[in-house]
């Protein structure tokens, strides 16, 4: 029988898939203190995993681990190295999420575009014959919007910008020109220079060297003032203090963040108390139906993988 540790809690569907399963057995634990898991994790086969960091000290006690599924589709809090030292499969749920995140963006993107916050508060607080004194809002119709990233997530939001007719462009190094282009995109090939001709800006790139501080004051700079930027990646992409400075220097229109460099963030962080952010407790995927898909895959990789038959796209290149 082999043993799966849920390092937090899960939808109760996926957990479906493994009562009366003689084949596992499982345990729930939500204390992610690394004395904890090394506690727990030891004789385990498989594990799943949500947000909690899952370092190296935890992944080298483990005498039998063979499998870490991921539920959600990053993996930066998971220690690569040590995983694939051990010969360990890490899974994602590669198919879940797509829709959540994309109707995510646009929540963001509409809600700072049409100024909600403000314009709610204003009938709110009793000042609804102050309407024309408000700042105007803007439309999404005819805008650029830039997304950088084209994975799944990316084609699931192309659909819904096109569907308020905006200018969608495509920058993706290891997507072709044909695949954008028949969704409906236009493919950019360089990312600092198609990014001062847009009107928004979604990420949707992985965290790595390469992209952590890609959104720095150097490139704010450069932008059109009614730019928008919408991070529903991962934090760290976008440079918090650059972008709280830029904003205060009316740079850009506006900036929603679901994702951020230390989470939670700091109560000093100052994008917490920037009226020209709209922000979400990294919680972009948090849909009735998508945390029901995303738990469902989450186990069901951990089955497939030891039934041999695991879709070879869920699992991470090490």
């Amino acid at each position: 029988m082999k043993k799966i540790l849920i390092i937090q809690p899960i939808h109760e569907s996926g957990i479906e898939l493994l009562k009366n399963n003689i084949n596992y057995e499982f345990e729930i634990i939500e204390d992610t203190e690394i004395s904890s898991l090394k506690s727990k994790i030891v004789n385990c086969d498989a594990v799943s995993i949500r947000t909690a960091k899952l370092p190296a000290e935890a992944i080298n006690v483990t005498k039998n681990l063979q499998i870490i599924s991921r539920h959600g589709v990053g993996y930066d809090n998971i220690d690569l190295k040590s995983s694939k030292d051990k010969n360990i499969t890490i899974a994602i749920t590669a198919t879940a999420n797509a829709v959540a995140v994309a109707e995510h963006v646009m929540f963001m993107l509409l809600n700072i575009s049409k100024r909600k916050n403000m314009y709610d508060d204003s009938v709110k607080t009793g000042k609804f014959n102050e309407r024309n004194r408000l700042p105007k809002t803007v439309e999404l119709w005819n805008k650029n919007i830039l997304i950088a990233g084209f994975g799944r997530i990316g084609k699931a939001l192309i659909k819904r910008c096109l569907g308020f007719e905006m200018n969608v462009f495509v920058y993706d190094p290891f997507v072709s020109s044909d695949v954008i282009e028949n969704i409906g995109g236009k493919k950019v090939e360089n990312l600092e220079d198609s990014i001062k001709k847009m009107d928004a800006v979604s990420l949707h790139v992985p965290l790595t060297e390469k992209t952590k501080n890609l959104i720095n004051y150097e490139l704010l700079k450069t932008m059109k003032k009614n730019c928008i930027i919408i991070n529903a990646a991962r934090g760290g992409i976008v440079n918090e203090t650059d972008l709280d400075k830029a904003l205060n220097e009316n740079l850009i229109f506006g900036a929603g963040i679901d994702v951020f460099e230390k989470e939670p963030p700091d109560d000093n962080n100052p994008l917490l108390k920037n009226e020209k952010v709209f922000l979400s407790p990294h919680t972009a995927a948090f849909t009735e139906e998508c945390m029901t898909r995303m738990s469902i895959e989450t186990i069901q990789n951990i089955i497939d993988f030891f039934d041999e038959k695991l879709d070879k796209s869920k699992i991470v290149k090490l």
